[in-house]
C-alpha cells in the first residue's frame, strides 16, 4: 500500500475570474503548478534541492481536463498521486475538487471539477539535460506510486470529418 501526499489548498481569488465569472484556464494550470511545487517539497526536491544540486523536476507534457466551472472564492482541495517513476522521470496526476469550506477534504466519491496528468523530467540545470534521480528522491517517488485513475493516460479524440 502506498503512502499519500497531503493535499495542497487554495482559494480561487477574484482576479482569477474570466469573462465567463468563472476561474480562467491559466488559473487551473496556475493552481496545478503551485501542486507540484507541493509534490517536489514532499519528495525532497525543494528550493534547498535546487540550489545544492542545480537539478529540478521540469514538466515536459501536461494534459488538462475542465470538467466543471469553479466560481470566486471556492476553496480548492488537489489531490496528487504518483503514477510510476523512472530513472529520469515520473508521471503524476492532479485532481482539483471544490470544497464546502477551506478546512475540508473531498467528501468520498466526489468528482473532480478539473484534473491534470503530467510527465515530470529530472534535469540538472547547468547542462540542460536529463539526468537519473538521487536514490533518495526516486525511493520516495516510488514509495508514493498508486494506480491510475481510469482518466489517466487517454488523449484527446479527433474530430470527426
Amino acid at each position: 500500500m502506498s503512502e499519500a501526499l497531503p493535499l495542497f489548498r487554495q482559494t480561487v481569488r477574484p482576479e482569477w475570474i474570466d469573462y465567463n465569472g468563472h476561474l480562467s484556464e491559466a488559473f487551473y494550470v496556475l493552481v496545478f503548478g503551485y501542486a507540484t511545487d507541493a509534490l517536489m517539497i514532499e519528495t525532497g526536491m525543494g528550493p534547498e534541492y535546487r540550489a545544492d544540486t542545480g537539478c529540478s523536476l521540469y514538466t515536459v507534457e501536461s494534459h488538462v481536463r475542465y470538467l466543471r466551472d469553479v466560481p470566486v472564492g471556492a476553496p480548492l482541495a488537489i489531490r496528487t498521486r504518483l503514477l510510476g517513476t523512472g530513472a529520469r522521470k515520473t508521471r503524476f496526476a492532479h485532481e482539483m475538487y471544490v470544497l464546502d469550506r477551506a478546512e475540508a477534504d473531498p467528501e468520498p466519491g466526489a468528482e473532480p471539477v478539473a484534473t491534470s496528468e503530467l510527465l515530470g523530467v529530472h534535469v540538472d540545470q547547468g547542462s540542460g539535460r536529463a539526468v537519473p534521480f538521487p536514490e533518495a528522491v526516486r525511493e520516495r517517488l516510488s514509495a508514493l506510486t498508486e494506480p491510475a485513475p481510469p482518466w489517466a493516460g487517454r488523449s484527446i479524440a479527433p474530430v470527426p470529418g
